[in-house]
């Protein structure tokens, strides 16, 4: 009789124990299945929006792990395990990973921000947490300049996205600003036609916007022109340096001088 009575008690509690461990498969292998679907739906549904492929990798995985995460504690609720007390530890090993690591998440925040608005693209020559270069890697956590002179540079996204950043070859066409100054007894009009005739002489010059070539200031030792002619963004420094020579040579054609500085010394005897 007592044989017969442990065997009853352990049918029973394997029938319940099993039907609860075949729920508890059912919900994990659907939930699976609906995490890897809303995984693949959710990368398709991003990558037709144009969002940087990056990003979409790091949101659908995301968003897997996260329901993957959601459908276990589901199925440890099936066996009766107190999930409220384990959510809370989850939640305290959560905020603790993100106290240590809180520079880290600050740079992947910014790197997220980075990839979602697209301030600068790859190629494009930026000014960023004080270093210059062309934008070679945009990546979760930094990105990767590399500068004028071919040095390879590595910047956090916090200081990126954090501060102030210059694009100069975001917009189609740049200004190029220059000071030429000429001698106090020089002819200004003389001046001002030679220089927009080398502006207009060359054809990466543009007309539209048309060039400025005004008085700005009367310095120490000469009368300094303001020399603003604008260009395609690709063309801005090979113009620039070409300029600053033609203009001089122009202008010393033309009679005109660029003085050096200078001082008047007056001797008392």
């Amino acid at each position: 009789m007592e044989f017969n009575g442990t065997l009853q008690t352990m049918t029973g509690v394997l029938a319940s124990w099993g039907m609860d461990a075949l729920g508890a498969l059912a919900v994990l292998a659907v939930g699976i299945w609906l995490a890897k679907r809303i995984r693949e739906a959710l990368g398709k549904s991003l990558g037709k929006a144009g969002v940087d492929r990056l990003l979409v990798q790091f949101s659908a995985s995301l968003v897997y792990w996260g329901f993957v995460a959601f459908v276990v504690v589901a199925v440890l609720g099936i066996f009766g395990v107190p999930t409220a007390s384990f959510i809370a530890v989850l939640g305290a090993a959560g905020l603790a990973v993100g106290l240590a690591l809180q520079g880290t998440l600050s740079n992947f925040a910014s790197g997220v921000m980075i990839l979602i608005f697209r301030p600068f693209r790859l190629d494009d020559w930026v000014e960023v947490g004080g270093v210059a270069g062309s934008v070679q890697e945009i990546g979760i956590f930094s990105t990767l300049l590399f500068t004028g002179d071919n040095v390879r540079v590595v910047v956090p996204n916090s200081q990126v996205y954090g501060q102030t950043m210059k694009n100069f070859t975001a917009n189609a066409i740049r200004r190029i600003d220059l000071v030429i100054g000429v001698s106090y007894e020089d002819d200004l009009q003389v001046a001002q036609e030679t220089i927009l005739q080398v502006l207009r002489s060359d054809e990466r010059t543009l007309d539209d916007p048309a060039p400025t070539v005004a008085v700005n200031e009367l310095g120490d030792s000469s009368v300094d022109f303001v020399v603003r002619p604008w260009c395609n963004t690709g063309d801005y420094w090979a113009l620039r340096w070409h300029l600053t020579r033609r203009l001089k040579e122009e202008l010393e054609a033309a009679g005109c001088s660029i003085p050096y500085p200078q001082r008047d010394v007056h001797m008392h005897q």
